[in-house]
């Protein structure tokens, strides 16, 4: 029997090495339900957390965590924090390559590179193909994802790089799995926008000019949470599947007695 915690909302803490880190509990769904505290939670790597980011972690009772970044992103960022006890599942959503290209254009692509690379929309519009691609290309990964969560992986944490994109398309899937309100679930994506949850973009060229207005301009597309890319990801199931219970049970393999599951995991008892 799902354990019962109490339904109210657990205090964001202020993690030092930990960027973007929330609790989605309290999202209302279309049934009136909400989703509970200290189930579901989502944040950027955590490779860079202090002894007290990792204790917070730890009081959270965690059963896994899973991290969706590849090779590159990991060889840049490093391995997540061990904490005791907790699962942690490496589940990739982007191609290593992809990845190794992506970090080499942040930290060393000079102006006239990041200008043929980024300029004129482009940079929105290599973030709105990449939402598509993982949507439409990732369903064995957001599948296993979701089965897990239905048996016995939660609470959980959920997180890529920044916490922003990966991660955030699969608390999107999850949310939609249980029936989570869109606009709930667009609010909660475009919170990785606060100044505070924003990953600190660090480039090899430190000067004024590595890091000039244009600079920045041209790779802050990249590093937003724009309400387009999510909309992109929903329009893509529907121009896929039609509908986003065909896309859950199509594309994601998800019958009802497992999306039963995962509501009576993730939501209160309404």
């Amino acid at each position: 029997m799902t354990q019962q915690l109490p339904q109210v909302p657990s205090t964001e803490p202020e993690l030092s090495g930990v960027r973007n880190f929330r609790d989605v509990g309290g999202l209302p769904t279309v049934d009136g339900r909400r989703v509970r505290y200290g189930r579901l939670y989502r944040s950027g790597h955590l490779a860079h957390a202090t002894s007290e980011d990792a204790a917070f972690l730890s009081s959270l009772g965690l059963h896994t965590i899973f991290d969706f970044r590849n090779t590159a992103d990991q060889r840049l960022e490093g391995a997540d924090v061990a904490l005791p006890g907790v699962r942690n599942v490496n589940i990739p959503l982007s191609d290593p390559a992809d990845g190794a290209e992506f970090w080499r254009m942040v930290r060393d692509g000079d102006i006239d590179q990041l200008r043929e690379i980024l300029a004129d929309g482009k940079a929105a519009e290599r973030m709105t193909a990449s939402y598509r691609t993982i949507i439409k290309h990732r369903t064995a990964e957001h599948s296993r994802v979701l089965h897990a969560l239905a048996e016995d992986s939660v609470p959980a944490l959920l997180h890529c790089a920044a916490g922003k994109d990966r991660a955030g398309l699969s608390i999107a899937v999850a949310l939609l799995a249980v029936g989570v309100e869109r606009e709930a679930i667009e609010e909660d994506y475009l919170k990785s926008n606060e100044p505070h949850r924003r990953y600190k973009v660090h480039r090899s060229d430190t000067s004024s000019a590595g890091m000039s207005p244009e600079v920045m301009e041209l790779l802050s597309p990249l590093f937003e949470a724009r309400l387009a890319y999510l909309s992109a990801a929903f329009a893509t199931i529907e121009e896929t599947w039609g509908t986003t219970d065909r896309y859950l049970a199509e594309g994601l393999g998800l019958t009802a007695a497992t999306r039963e599951k995962l509501r009576e995991r993730l939501l209160d008892e309404g």
